[in-house]
């Protein structure tokens, strides 16, 4: 029996997750913890179902609420950013991070620095701190297992027994809501227009980065610290059908593409059985019914986000981290209508510029830098919203 902790077991790739673990034969999981930013009513009946050892919300004020959810229960019961990070700390055989944004850095910290198996679905732990991530796993020896499609499908393919025979790997994007559309039209667009993808269920945050393509520039970013391949060899491709979700390209001129139906539970199940494969009753993509693959190069200029985090990566230092402090606040304010679609790209911009790439030199600058550069982009756009 393989016991699992849920970081984020409420968002969508949590509850991906969740399905996956429920489908399986009684006895091949158990679950240690799980976790969840506010949705007491959500987490209480996961915990309940699933038999969960210890359930934790991160809002501080949702402790009393979610107590008497599980009273009775037997499950024990934490509230606060600090056991969230105590959550991840508990032994566990595999651990699934979906807490979104740099909130989710700490708890995957935790598991790292324990030694566990860490299914990273949080690309912005290691666009804010990769190396400090990386070198978290090195010391312990825990297993970092990419849950991104596109991760997860380099992932499969790529043979490193000797990296200078990789040639170039390539993340594909489906291009979001706003792949087609001018400018007057993404200048115009409502948060419901954003987060209506096209082919993906995600949640809000994830698909505006989506639309802005700013997603695959953190996925860049992501790709660089994972695979040993260098960043000028890190391709982008839009790919409206989402077959194809990564490829990688050998010396001999080979390409490796790995294909599914875009469906998050694919790349959870590859993770969750590693490094056997399981059954999942899911869809069969069907190349016949689909017709065609067609690929495209990004817009660069509907889509700077890509060059934004192409900069970041090439400054290094804290530039990934101000790049992504800077998006979460402006994705937010765009959410709440307070700031214009194409004014994210815009308040990221100008933030990097106004810090440059500042050394980091552990958690606790990594920290300090995110909350600065958060609160200038806020300045920032609330002097564009005012304009």
């Amino acid at each position: 029996m393989k016991r699992l902790s849920i970081l984020g077991s409420t968002g969508s790739v949590g509850r991906s997750t969740l399905a996956l673990v429920e489908a399986a034969p009684p006895g091949t999981y158990a679950v240690e913890a799980l976790v969840a930013g506010r949705d007491v009513a959500a987490l209480a009946a996961q915990a309940r179902k699933l038999a969960a050892r210890l359930a934790v919300v991160a809002e501080p004020s949702a402790y009393t609420a979610l107590k008497e959810a599980l009273a009775g229960s037997g499950i024990e019961v934490a509230a606060g950013p600090q056991a969230v990070v105590e959550a991840a700390a508990r032994p566990a055989d595999w651990t699934m991070a979906a807490i979104v944004g740099s909130a989710g850095l700490q708890s995957a910290l935790a598991v790292l620095d324990r030694g566990g198996t860490l299914a990273l679905a949080n690309k912005e732990t290691l666009v804010c701190a990769g190396e400090i991530v990386l070198a978290a796993a090195a010391r312990t020896g825990a297993t970092l297992l990419p849950v991104d499609s596109e991760h997860n499908a380099i992932f499969q393919a790529l043979d490193t027994k000797d990296p200078a025979l990789i040639e170039k790997i390539v993340l594909t994007a489906s291009g979001g809501p706003f792949r087609t559309a001018d400018l007057a039209v993404m200048r115009a667009a409502t948060p419901e227009m954003a987060v209506k993808h096209p082919v993906w269920s995600m949640g809000a945050k994830i698909s505006v980065d989506s639309a802005t393509m700013m997603n695959k520039g953190l996925e860049l970013i992501e790709a660089a610290r994972l695979f040993p391949v260098p960043a000028e060899r890190i391709d982008i491709l839009v790919h409206p059908q989402s077959a194809v979700h990564g490829m990688v390209q050998y010396a001999d001129g080979s390409i490796l593409a790995q294909l599914g139906t875009p469906d998050m539970r694919t790349p959870i199940s590859h993770c969750l059985a590693w490094p056997e494969r399981m059954r999942v009753g899911l869809p069969r993509l069907d190349l016949a019914l689909l017709g065609r693959l067609e690929f495209f190069a990004p817009d660069p200029v509907r889509f700077p986000a890509l060059r934004l985090a192409r900069e970041a990566l090439q400054a290094g230092a804290g530039a990934p981290t101000i790049l992504n402090a800077a998006n979460e606040v402006a994705v937010g304010l765009f959410l709440d209508r307070r700031l214009g679609f194409l004014d994210i790209a815009a308040v990221v911009e100008e933030t990097m510029g106004r810090f440059g790439a500042p050394a980091v030199s552990g958690l606790e600058s990594v920290l300090a830098l995110d909350g600065a550069a958060r609160a200038e982009a806020g300045q920032i756009a609330a002097r564009r919203a005012a304009a």
